[in-house]
C-alpha cells in the first residue's frame, strides 16, 4: 500500500507538527505547543514565518521585542504551568539567535522545557559567508548557534527536511519526561527551512505525550520509611519537583500528621501555602528564622524534588554533619546528591506510598514548631514597620554606609521609606490568588523570608539561575498563564534596566502587567557583598563621574512606552498606587524610591563566594580568614 505523503517545506511542516502535540496529565488532555514568540529577520522571517502567516493553526504568535526578553516570557509561561505547556521562539540568523542563549541556560538550570527555533546559515553553503555568519578556520559546519549545546537539553542542526521529523520527536520526548524536562534547541538552516519534502500523513497525527509518574521501588520506600522513623527531628525540604508534581496536600498531610516541618527552596515555595501551621518558610541563605533553626538542628532531611543548590545548603554548611538524607526525586542524579536514600520517582506517587508506611510515628519537636514560626512572625512584623531616623540612621545591613552617605541618598531620592516596609506593604496588598514574580537583586532575599501566600502556586521565583532581567518579561509569560490573575513583578532598578523590552509588548497585546521598581540607585545586593567581604563601594552604585547619587524616573520612562505609572516615595503613596493599579486595565509601573541598605540580611544562612587570599587591605584579609573558618565546618560531598 502506497504511504499518504503531504508536499510541505520544512518550516510549514514544523508548524503542522506543533499543531498537533499533546500532552496527557492524569487523564486530561491539552495541547503542548501554546505559540510562538518571534522576531523576525533573515533566516527565519521567508521560512518560518511565511509558514506561520499562512496556516499557524492554534498557535499564539507574538511579536517579542528582544530575543532574550521573549525567551524569558517563554520560559516563566512554562514555568507557571508547571513544565505541561510552552511557547517556541524564533529569531534571527547570528546575533538575533545567540541572544536567545541566556533564556536556554535559564531554561536549563531550572529544568523548564522550552523549543528555541534559532535560525542558520545555508546548508548548501555556496552563498558564505552570509551576513551575521562567523567563520572558522578549523570547522567550515561550526556556527554561532553551536553555542546553544552547553545550555540545550536536546540540541540538532537540521540540514534536510527530512531531519525535521526524528529531530522534533526527540526533541518532545525530552521536553515532556520529567527527569529530564529542559530546552530543546533545533537550528534550521535557513535554505532548508524553504525547502518542500513529501512528509508522510502519519507524521502529523495527533500525537499524545503522556506525563507518566513513575513510582519508586518498594524497597526504596521502604528504607525512606525507616529512615524516617528513626529520626528525632527530621524536616521536609520542598523543593520545585514537589511543585511541578502537584504534592503540596500530601505534604500537608504528613506534616500535619507526623509533625513533620516544611521548609521551601526558591523553586518550592507555594507548593503549600504559608498559612499552613507547619510550613516554616523560606530556607538557606534567604530563609526565615524558623526554617533555618530546624534544618541546621535536624538529624534527617527529606528533600523533595530539590538540587541542593549552594542557596539552599548555605554552601553545604548548613546541616549537621552527622545528618542522614532521603532524596525524592525523579531525576537520577539529584537523587544520589549528599549520599541520601534514593527515592527515584514522581514526588506526589512517593510521598504517598511513604505516607501509607507511616504508622503513628512522631517527631520530638512538640511544640517547638509553633514557638520558631511566632517568633519569625514577630520579625516580620518589626521589618514592616522600620522607619528612618535621619539623626540616628541604623541600616538592616550593618557596617556600611555612613549617616552621610545615607543622608545623601534620602535627599536625592527624595524617600525615607525602607525596602523591607514597602516590600511587606505590596504582600498585604495583593490578593492570595494574584502572582508574583522576581529573580534577581536584593529582593529574593525579601521575597523567600517575606512574601506570605495565602493559596498554592502564587509565587514565582527564578533563581535556578538569577537571571537580570527576567523579572518584567517573565511576568508577560505567566499573564498568558494566568490570565484571570493580577501578575506583580517585584525588579529591582539595576535588573529593571537590564531588561524590560516585553512591557512593550505587554502593553501592544493587552496583557496586562504590574511592575513594581524598588529603586535604591545601583547593583544594591553586589554593594553588600563587596563590602561584606573588605571592599570599598566600588562601582556598585549609581553615581555620576562627580560622585553625586543618580535620580533616574522610571516611571516617565514606562510612560512613554504607554504604561499607566505612579511615582512613590511613602507608605502612603504606596498603597494610594497599589489600588489605583489594580483597576487599571493596561499595564501599570510603580517606581518606588527606596533607600539602600534596608533590605532584610541574613538568618543563619552563609555564602561561599571567592575572596582574594592575598590584599593589601586588612579587610579583605579578614574576610579570606573567616570564610576558611566556613569552608572547614562544610560537608565535602
Amino acid at each position: 500500500m502506497t504511504e499518504k505523503t503531504i508536499r510541505l517545506t520544512t518550516a510549514q511542516a514544523l508548524v503542522k507538527f506543533l499543531n498537533n502535540q499533546y500532552i496527557d496529565v492524569d487523564g486530561e488532555v491539552t495541547p503542548v505547543v501554546e505559540g510562538i514568540f518571534s522576531i523576525f529577520g533573515h533566516g527565519n522571517v521567508l521560512g518560518l514565518g511565511q509558514a506561520l502567516e499562512q496556516d499557524p493553526g492554534h498557535l499564539q504568535v507574538f511579536q517579542g521585542k528582544n530575543e532574550q526578553g521573549m525567551g524569558h516570557a517563554a520560559v516563566a509561561f512554562s514555568r507557571e504551568n508547571l513544565r505541561r505547556k510552552i511557547y517556541g521562539i524564533t529569531a534571527s540568523a547570528g546575533p538575533g539567535s545567540n541572544n536567545m542563549l541566556t533564556a536556554a541556560a535559564t531554561a536549563m538550570a531550572n529544568h523548564i522545557p522550552l523549543l528555541l527555533l534559532p535560525a542558520d546559515t545555508f546548508a548548501t553553503r555556496q552563498p558564505d559567508p552570509v551576513l551575521q555568519q562567523i567563520e572558522y578556520e578549523h570547522n567550515y559546519a561550526l556556527t554561532s548557534n553551536d553555542a546553544f549545546q552547553s545550555v540545550s537539553r536536546y540540541w540538532d542542526r537540521i540540514q534536510r527536511p527530512e531531519q525535521l521529523m526524528s529531530s522534533l520527536l526527540r526533541a518532545f520526548e525530552v521536553m515532556t519526561n520529567p527527569a529530564t524536562a529542559g530546552p530543546a534547541t533545533i537550528a534550521i538552516c535557513q535554505d532548508t527551512e524553504g525547502e518542500a519534502y513529501d512528509y508522510p500523513e502519519e507524521f502529523f497525527k495527533k500525537r499524545i505525550h503522556v506525563l507518566e509518574r513513575p513510582r519508586p521501588s518498594d524497597r526504596a520506600v521502604q528504607e525512606a520509611v525507616e529512615a524516617i522513623k528513626k529520626a528525632k527531628k527530621p524536616v521536609i525540604l520542598v523543593g520545585g519537583g514537589a511543585r511541578y508534581s502537584e504534592a503540596g496536600e500530601i505534604l500537608k498531610e504528613i506534616s500535619a500528621k507526623h509533625n513533620i516541618p516544611l521548609v521551601e527552596t526558591h523553586a518550592g515555595k507555594s507548593t503549600v501555602e504559608y498559612t499552613f501551621e507547619n510550613n516554616l518558610g523560606g530556607h538557606g541563605i534567604l530563609g526565615t528564622s524558623a526554617a533555618n533553626k530546624v534544618a541546621m538542628n535536624a538529624d534527617l532531611i527529606i528533600g523533595v524534588g530539590t538540587r541542593y543548590t549552594d542557596f539552599t545548603t548555605s554552601s553545604k554548611t548548613h546541616f549537621q554533619p552527622d545528618a542522614k538524607f532521603v532524596n525524592i526525586n525523579v531525576n537520577r542524579m539529584q537523587a544520589y546528591k549528599y549520599d541520601g536514600v534514593q527515592v527515584l520517582g514522581d514526588a506526589k506517587v512517593a510521598l504517598e506510598m511513604i505516607a501509607e508506611k507511616m504508622g503513628d510515628y512522631e517527631t520530638q519537636y512538640g511544640e517547638q514548631l509553633k514557638e520558631f514560626k511566632s517568633e519569625w512572625d514577630a520579625e516580620r512584623q518589626r521589618l514592616s514597620e522600620v522607619t528612618v531616623d535621619r539623626e540616628n540612621f541604623k541600616p538592616e545591613i550593618e557596617g556600611h554606609f555612613s549617616q552621610e552617605k545615607m543622608n545623601e541618598y534620602a535627599d536625592t531620592l527624595e524617600t525615607e521609606l525602607s525596602q523591607t516596609a514597602a516590600f511587606i506593604a505590596v504582600n498585604d496588598f495583593v490578593d492570595g490568588h494574584d502572582v508574583v514574580i522576581g529573580a534577581a537583586g536584593s529582593l529574593p532575599g525579601d521575597m523567600q523570608r517575606l512574601w506570605n501566600t495565602t493559596q498554592p502556586n502564587t509565587y514565582h521565583l527564578e533563581y535556578g539561575y538569577s537571571t537580570m532581567g527576567y523579572e518584567v518579561n517573565g511576568a508577560l509569560g505567566v499573564k498568558l498563564a494566568k490570565p484571570d490573575s493580577e501578575v506583580y513583578a517585584l525588579v529591582g532598578d539595576a535588573s529593571f534596566i537590564m531588561g524590560h523590552s516585553e512591557l512593550v509588548t505587554s502593553l501592544q497585546e493587552n496583557k496586562k502587567i504590574n511592575v513594581i521598581v524598588f529603586d535604591n540607585s545601583g547593583f544594591g545586593s553586589i554593594n553588600n557583598l563587596q563590602m561584606g567581604h573588605g571592599s570599598g563601594s566600588y562601582r556598585c552604585e549609581f553615581t555620576t563621574y562627580d560622585d553625586k547619587v543618580m535620580k533616574i524616573d522610571y516611571a516617565k520612562v514606562a510612560e512613554g512606552y504607554g504604561a499607566k505609572t505612579y511615582s512613590v516615595h511613602n507608605l502612603d503613596e504606596l498603597n494610594a498606587a497599589l489600588e489605583d493599579a489594580k483597576k487599571q486595565t493596561v499595564s501599570t509601573l510603580i517606581d518606588i524610591k527606596v533607600l539602600p541598605k534596608t533590605m532584610t540580611d541574613g538568618y543563619g544562612g552563609w555564602w561561599r563566594v571567592g575572596v582574594n587570599e592575598v590584599s593589601q587591605s586588612d579587610s579583605v584579609r579578614k574576610a579570606y580568614e573567616d570564610q576558611q573558618k566556613m569552608i572547614r565546618k562544610a560537608r565535602k560531598y
